[in-house]
């Protein structure tokens, strides 16, 4: 008898327990088409805990950008960014958000136009109208951030300086901001590869700050910033040397050097940061 009432106790124990349990947000895998890039995009997207129950919550989105060489599964996959957001938001350290990972590679990697890619026009003109219109994401800049890591942290500090309009907050993650000759994996003889990399270089974000008239350096100064690199990363000098443009250039930034390197432990240990980063800006 004993032994059937504990049983008993712990089968209402449990359900009582999971019944007051929070819900997990959810990370979805879809595609959209693209008139400007001509094919279909993929995007990964999380959509927090209460969007399936709370039908009447708008919420801000952080557009997650991936590496060279990278996908859109590759935060979801390899940086549980679902995972960590539902922990944050438990415990109250992030906020609610739908989280974007677009897709910029497979058929050309990079977030920078060029005549034949206009991958810049494509993320302003059609990926964000086409979340806001399918998603409850608010709309305005005061709740649009953009984070990314290698050169996706290169693509997360152009697209905020050019438009800083749209977001903010920016975080930057061991950004590529500029061309890297010496690169033993990279063959630059490759001829898009090669283009790749003067893509970037095209963008290279040192010169950007550096040649900034007043005006679009008064319009960063809109945009929370935060760039973090590993002391071991290939990529720390330049970011030092991104560092000291926008200090130059008077553009408030929070900068950390942590210990590590070019990656995916990296860059999850640094979702610990960003994810709260943004929701402080987000609160405000």
């Amino acid at each position: 008898m004993r032994k059937i009432l504990t049983l008993g106790f712990l089968s209402v124990f449990t359900t009582l327990v999971f019944a007051q349990w929070p819900g997990f947000g959810k990370v979805e895998y879809k595609t959209m088409p693209s008139k400007i890039l001509n094919e279909e995009r993929e995007y990964s997207i999380y959509l927090p805990p209460n969007y399936e129950t709370n039908t009447d919550k708008q919420y801000p989105v952080l557009y997650l950008l991936h590496g060279g060489g990278g996908s859109h599964k590759d935060w979801p996959g390899r940086g549980h960014v679902g995972d960590v957001a539902n922990q944050l938001i438990a415990s109250n350290e992030a906020v609610e958000m739908i989280i974007v990972c677009p897709e910029a590679g497979k058929t050309f990697m990079n977030y920078f136009n060029n005549p034949d890619w206009r991958y810049e026009d494509y993320f302003f003109e059609e990926l964000i109208p086409h979340i806001e219109a399918t998603y409850r994401a608010k709309t305005d800049k005061a709740n649009r951030a953009v984070a990314g890591l290698s050169m996706g942290g290169g693509g997360t500090i152009v697209y905020a300086a050019h438009h800083p309009d749209k977001f903010c907050a920016a975080y930057a993650m061991s950004s590529y901001v500029y061309r890297h000759d010496n690169l033993f994996w990279i063959d630059f003889n490759d001829p898009v590869q090669k283009k790749i990399h003067q893509l970037v270089e095209d963008n290279n974000c040192v010169k950007l700050i550096q040649n900034a008239d007043q005006s679009s350096v008064d319009a960063m100064k809109t945009v929370d910033w935060f760039v973090d690199c590993g002391d071991d990363d290939f990529t720390f000098k330049a970011n030092l040397e991104f560092a000291m443009a926008m200090n130059e250039a008077k553009i408030p930034m929070q900068f950390r050097v942590r210990d590590g390197g070019h990656t995916w432990e990296y860059w999850h240990s640094a979702l610990y940061i960003a994810l709260p980063f943004v929701s402080n800006v987000f609160r405000q």
